[in-house]
């Protein structure tokens, strides 16, 4: 087996049912070794359900999980060894050092004795803290406190770090100084973060995933979406502008609006880009074209465009009911 295609996380047909409300409907994915994978959605989307499953604080209501060759429901033990785990709010004790409570977390994870202080050094060089491991940890910074949380986390090396939000509430620097610390960790572990923060994604991860009212709607590589983000539109301006008619029968154009008095955007198919019809046309029908420039979406625009109510019916509320109503149906059948 090629190791540096191993699979570490194996994520099967997994749901969450709370009652009748499905936190999670059917996720699957996989996460391969030295990856750094960005599980992103908006609040309240199912990331830290998905990541309290994962890591095996939830049972699933139905689906499979792999962690590292160990499937979590038949030998949690192994699973869960595998992973690091950073919630969202950092298990610290505040009143315990950093060096104590390291050590603490050494002994937790099963690390031999006469290991637990390389191990406890070597988590603190990663995470910044080797001058800092007498302090009180209540008397640390947010920040500080954070990459404790981390050291916690990555203290007995193991392949599969998550992280749940792990720079919500910081201030600029100290966001900037956990991002390159997440960089640096992906180097030696396979990294899950999740976030709502969109430039983190951009500037940490190798492949996004996002997630809306418990469904995964868009899974994709990083250099995949920055194509994507180089957008189905360009802009033109034109001496003679042509009837609106004419520029939406062009093939693969899906429509034309305005950008600004004189500019407009046309709106295209990814696979039809309709630039050199434009300047053929343009040429033969003396439309005088001045300007044509490509479009650029932002993120955070394919984000908005992905989770909202409309888009992300892609599992309709008529599919959901169905299978519902099935299960009702089945349900009822086995009372008969």
């Amino acid at each position: 087996m090629d190791m540096d295609n191993e699979i570490l996380v194996d994520v099967k047909e997994v749901s969450r049912y709370y009652g009748q409300l499905a936190a999670l409907e059917s996720i699957s994915f996989t996460m391969r070794k030295g990856e750094v994978l960005g599980f992103l959605g908006p609040n309240g989307a199912g990331k830290t359900t998905t990541m309290q499953v994962i890591t095996g604080n939830l049972a699933p209501t139905a689906g499979a999980i792999t962690i590292a060759g160990h499937d979590l429901l038949e030998d949690p033990r192994a699973a869960k060894g595998a992973i690091g785990y950073l919630p969202e709010q950092p298990p610290v004790y505040k009143e315990l050092t950093v060096d104590e409570y390291l050590d603490y977390c050494a002994a937790l994870n099963c690390i031999d004795r006469d290991k637990r202080t390389s191990a406890r050094n070597a988590s603190k060089e990663k995470c910044g803290l080797t001058e800092v491991g007498r302090r009180l940890i209540g008397n640390l910074s947010k920040g500080f406190q954070q990459r404790v949380g981390l050291a916690q986390a990555i203290i007995h090396m193991p392949p599969v770090v998550i992280l749940d939000e792990p720079t919500v509430g910081l201030d600029p620097i100290q966001i900037r100084e956990i991002r390159k610390l997440i960089r640096e960790l992906g180097k030696d572990h396979s990294v899950i973060l999740s976030t709502h923060i969109l430039p983190e994604v951009q500037t940490i991860c190798d492949r996004v995933q996002i997630i809306n009212k418990g469904q995964l709607i868009l899974s994709d590589t990083i250099d995949g979406l920055q194509k994507q983000l180089k957008s189905a539109s360009i802009t033109v301006a034109f001496l003679n502008m042509p009837h609106l008619d004419i520029l939406n029968d062009i093939p693969g154009v899906n429509g034309v609006e305005e950008a600004s008095p004189g500019y407009w955007r046309i709106l295209f198919k990814p696979e039809q880009d309709p630039t050199d019809t434009l300047v053929k046309l343009s040429v033969e029908n003396k439309w005088a074209l001045r300007e044509l420039r490509p479009g650029r979406v932002s993120l955070e625009e394919v984000f908005l465009q992905l989770t909202t109510s409309e888009h992300t019916e892609t599992k309709t509320d008529k599919e959901i009911k169905t299978k519902k109503e099935t299960k009702t149906e089945i349900a009822a059948g086995k009372d008969n």
